[in-house]
């Protein structure tokens, strides 16, 4: 930095051009009488007292008498100081803007649009790491790098988590081993077409952001259950059904857990038509009240639509509308609906099948 860069940067700090000017000649000089530092500046004879005294009150040189006005720099620790001082407050009100340009307050909005993909990785992120039922993503390889301490963090608390893999723009992807896969999901598939990347967390926040070829960079943050189970059948059709597994944690012999309803009716259903005894626990909520429920018995029947049972494997578009199941407990017989349910008893969060007979 040259004599300029350095005068004009002091000018920023809070000098006088006059002062920083005196300062760097003293700086320059080492000592000096008031009208040498004058001559070796810019600054007026008629001023460079009031200047130097200026800069002796900020702490940046010091005077003294001897014939004349003389001054030397202070000692710099204290300027320093200042300075630095100064330089982190600019850093961190500039990392303040760049944070409330691209992340809104999302406690007070149920729909927020951002700038950035970051900001939705960042905030999902965050929601995967505070789930407590279930996580749907689809993401690319590298996207999936960076959620992945999050999607383990989620593992290891219980969470069902489903991931759906696309490949990156114009790019040959490498997806993760069986082992990370392992530790990161319940169960993996991969779609061979680019596709926006998608979190669902818990049937309530959805993260969403268009894929690397969109002309527009921006992402959408959904704290709404009826917008997230738009986003659901999204994922379930694009992302999900009609692709085959590359991973799956899932065991065919009980007990064997669904957050999804219409999985567990497909399944089920077949083994009804054999007349076989299915021993289920159901937890979730009541759908009139609200309040969290767990009950256990038998199921009885499954209900979806108007398209009767017929023995065989269930399409997904039949499920797409009315699908419940019922259960009979010690207490009584009681419906159970999924995501959304409103004409059934119980909205089921889980259902675990404990037995088959």
């Amino acid at each position: 930095m040259d004599g300029d860069e350095l005068i004009a940067t002091l000018e920023d700090a809070g000098l006088s051009p006059y002062q920083a000017d005196a300062f760097v000649t003293l700086l320059e000089l080492g000592s000096a009488s008031a009208t040498d530092v004058a001559e070796a500046s810019s600054v007026p004879d008629p001023r460079i007292y009031d200047v130097l005294r200026g800069l002796e009150e900020k702490g940046y040189v010091e005077t003294y008498e001897q014939d004349s006005l003389h001054a030397r720099a202070h000692d710099p620790a204290d300027v320093l100081a200042d300075l630095r001082s100064r330089a982190n407050r600019f850093e961190t009100a500039a990392d303040e803007i760049e944070d409330r340009w691209s992340r809104p307050d999302l406690e007070d909005h149920k729909v927020s649009i951002v700038k950035r993909l970051d900001t939705v990785l960042t905030r999902a992120d965050e929601l995967i790491r505070s789930a407590a039922n279930q996580v749907q993503i689809g993401l690319t390889p590298a996207q999936f790098d960076d959620l992945a301490p999050a999607l383990a963090a989620a593992r290891e608390n219980g969470v069902d988590v489903k991931v759906c893999l696309v490949p990156p723009i114009d790019e040959e992807p490498s997806l993760p081993s069986t082992e990370t896969l392992s530790e990161t999901c319940t169960e993996a598939r991969y779609r061979e077409l680019p596709s926006p990347f998608v979190a669902l967390v818990d049937r309530t926040w959805t993260c969403f952001s268009p894929h690397g070829g969109s002309t527009n960079e921006y992402g959408v943050i959904v704290n709404d259950r009826t917008h997230a189970y738009v986003f659901n059948w999204y994922f379930l059709t694009c992302l999900w059904e009609i692709h085959e597994p590359i991973y799956s944690a899932r065991d065919d012999e009980p007990p064997i857990t669904y957050v999804d309803i219409r999985r567990c009716l497909r399944d089920v259903e077949p083994l009804l038509a054999e007349g076989r005894t299915i021993e289920a626990t159901v937890a979730g909520f009541e759908t009139d009240a609200g309040r969290e429920v767990t009950r256990r018995g038998t199921i009885t029947d499954v209900t979806y639509g108007e398209h009767p049972a017929n023995g065989d494997r269930t399409p997904l578009s039949h499920l797409a509308g009315e699908a419940s199941l019922t259960i009979a407990t010690d207490d009584g017989t009681h419906t159970v609906g999924g995501w959304g349910a409103m004409l059934e008893d119980y909205e089921a969060r889980r259902i675990t099948i404990e037995a088959i007979d």
